[in-house]
């Protein structure tokens, strides 16, 4: 009987994408062979993950959990929006979003090799596991988890998944449910306003020069003159950060209002301390680079 290492093991997972129990199962059975063991696990159709890795997975769902003082989202990405709408994927989704919650990774890495809740796998197991179920390439591509040591977190996720967002509030008053109605509405905020940054402090001041040279390239070709650039820049970097600023931005639930103002009205209201302390926000599939398929392309081809 061979010894089976846990470089053979390792090694059979890269090949494959089955589990390392499942690798270690069938590298037992075949004797140490790694091509007998790769044709077990295929038999047992626990190799299709791999087959299907480098596909690109664009679609998928934002999920959120939370309690209380503490939230989390996380994106799981699939091939197509149709598996996006399967039940076992979204419970996937969730599943992911709770480990994380509860369990605070530190990156994707981390957080596959946590407990998947309610299975005998981790969380990359029960990835590989649902790729072979449902017949696409899935990816855990990232999470962000907020908690607030005196406060609250709501999420908000819109869109069916298209869309999440965290908000913390910090305050000595989160046990007042306005606290934590303020919290979502918030939420509700970021994902229409697509803020950049917290506040102005927080936009780094390569990102503010940059703003001024162009607002300070245009007052010149416009035929501006150079007395006035500056109060003409002046102005326009105020009209950035009101822009991009999530403090500065104008309140979309009620635009007489800029989200700062009902914050501190907030506080001010229940006589006490109430700080809009982070925010993320995740869209779904930012970032990813989309095959475009050309079918008169395909068509052509295969007429050569």
């Amino acid at each position: 009987m061979a010894t089976i290492t846990a470089k053979m093991v390792g090694g059979l997972r890269a090949k494959t994408g089955a589990g390392m129990m499942d690798c270690k199962k069938a590298l037992t059975e075949a004797d140490g062979d790694i091509e007998q063991a790769i044709d077990l696990l295929r038999k047992k159709g626990l190799s299709a993950a791999a087959k299907k890795s480098g596909r690109v997975a664009a679609e998928g769902m934002i999920a959120a959990a939370g309690s209380g003082n503490k939230g989390a989202l996380v994106e799981v990405n699939s091939e197509t929006d149709f598996v996006a709408k399967n039940d076992a994927f979204q419970a996937f989704a969730n599943g992911v979003a709770g480990v994380v919650l509860n369990q605070a990774p530190v990156d994707v890495d981390a957080l596959k090799s946590l407990d998947f809740t309610g299975t005998d796998r981790n969380v990359g197991e029960e990835l590989n596991h649902q790729i072979s179920t449902i017949g696409e390439n899935m990816n855990v591509r990232r999470f962000v988890r907020l908690e607030s040591s005196s406060g609250v977190t709501a999420s908000y996720i819109h869109g069916a998944g298209k869309i999440g967002v965290l908000v913390q509030l910090d305050s000595d008053k989160a046990d007042d449910p306005k606290v934590a109605e303020t919290a979502r509405m918030l939420a509700m905020h970021v994902a229409a306003a697509s803020p950049q940054y917290l506040s102005r402090n927080d936009v780094p001041a390569d990102v503010v020069e940059r703003e001024k040279d162009i607002m300070r390239a245009k007052a010149i070709e416009s035929g501006k003159p150079e007395n006035i650039v500056e109060k003409i820049i002046e102005g326009q970097i105020n009209k950035f950060f009101g822009e991009s600023c999530l403090l500065e931005q104008v309140y979309v639930i009620d635009t007489d209002h800029k989200v700062g103002k009902v914050v501190e009205s907030l506080a001010k209201e229940l006589g006490g301390q109430v700080t809009l302390a982070a925010y993320a926000r995740f869209q779904l599939g930012e970032g990813i680079e989309k095959k475009e398929d050309d079918f008169a392309a395909e068509v052509a081809s295969m007429t050569k």
